[in-house]
């Protein structure tokens, strides 16, 4: 059962201020040379967008300040100054998800880490990737069991159900790297999306879950202070792949316990999955290679178009922004208007498509 909760409450701030403060100081000394272990640079290649050398350590800040706010928590509920934080609306059961889904992030990034450090081979990772996914359908014991068609009825998965989640999970891990290849862009979502996800936790009762996203926020927005363009520092695969598997376990959570519907996660993190599933399936048509690195997401192909970095991040914050209003107001909607708004949300993505394609085409005219 979801436990009631009353909303955010003033030790849910404190911790997540001090979340905010840790990540920002986290950040801005390990991207000093002097930090010597975590000091890596991420060179320009036939992927990214960026020109020169740039520290991609972000990912180490913004996992050591969440989990450092964690342990306050747990201190404060030990000696007994936190009573409303995030433990204290958790049965047993909940307690078990949320540490196993901690323990399965440190997992990744620790792999994350040696892939940023030395490399690992894409078998090993991609394996990993699969052990952690399953972990969380069969040992956190979450999974998506049916996907709800507003007036057209509802899909039950029935035995397929674990296999179509471990895979939207791995999904979900990968496509959050994909697009993390523009100065603020996976920051950005990080701090929009979780902080949607964390007020639909709240609006569906679930305090624990919308605590925990708030945290993540809070992290986030630490080192998005020095990832805007022109980006200081980058995120790395530590960070990328580590809070794509949250934004994928979380939403799990939430669904699995009945406190948002299966879209609302969706729409909230469509900016991404929208652009990676749509670019995956363009090359995929076109017979490329679709493991090689590449420059042709929607986002990239604006940057090359002449648009900019600033400007493109900062039309992908009103995108982000749109598509999580909507997942909010998708909570109180009747079926017809959820079905409406759904078509609406497919139309958009259509329209920014076709302007993408658009604005490639005016740029190559006038070059």
């Amino acid at each position: 059962m979801v436990s009631e909760g009353e909303g955010v409450n003033l030790e849910n701030l404190v911790v997540a201020a001090f979340v905010l403060l840790s990540s920002y100081w986290l950040t801005r000394c390990l991207s000093s040379p002097s930090s010597r272990l975590f000091y890596l640079l991420d060179y320009p290649n036939e992927r990214s967008l960026h020109s020169h050398p740039t520290p991609r350590i972000g990912g180490i800040a913004i996992l050591g300040s969440l989990f450092a706010g964690l342990l306050l928590v747990y201190a404060g509920r030990v000696s007994g100054w936190l009573h409303g934080a995030i433990w204290s609306h958790f049965d047993s059961f909940q307690i078990q998800q949320i540490q196993w889904i901690l323990l399965l992030t440190l997992c990744i990034a620790v792999v994350s880490f040696a892939d940023d450090r030395v490399g690992v081979s894409p078998g090993i990772r991609f394996g990993v990737h699969a052990v952690v996914a399953c972990s969380v359908v069969f040992g956190v014991g979450v999974k998506i069991d049916t996907i709800a068609i507003p007036l057209l009825g509802t899909w039950v998965l029935g035995d397929a159900s674990a296999f179509l989640t471990a895979l939207f999970l791995m999904w979900i891990v990968n496509l959050y790297n994909f697009m993390d290849g523009m100065d603020g862009f996976a920051g950005g979502m990080t701090v929009l999306g979780f902080a949607f996800l964390s007020g639909s936790a709240w609006i569906g009762g679930h305090e624990a879950l919308g605590a925990l996203a708030l945290f993540i926020v809070a992290a986030a927005g630490g080192f998005l202070v020095y990832n805007m363009p022109p980006a200081k520092v980058f995120m790395g695969d530590v960070g990328s792949i580590s809070l794509g598997f949250l934004a994928g376990a979380l939403s799990v959570v939430g669904i699995s316990a009945g406190v948002f519907d299966v879209w609302v996660p969706i729409l909230i993190f469509s900016p991404f999955i929208m652009d990676a599933t749509a670019t995956l399936l363009r090359r995929l048509f076109q017979g490329k290679k679709i493991w090689l690195p590449h420059r042709e997401h929607y986002y990239q192909r604006l940057v090359l178009s002449g648009w900019g970095r600033k400007r493109t991040v900062w039309m992908e914050y009103v995108l982000m922004c749109v598509c999580g209003c909507g997942a909010i107001l998708y909570t109180f909607l009747g079926d017809g208007a959820r079905l409406i708004l759904l078509g609406g949300w497919a139309v958009l993505y259509g329209v920014l498509m076709v302007g993408v394609r658009m604005v490639e085409k005016k740029n190559s005219q006038d070059v």
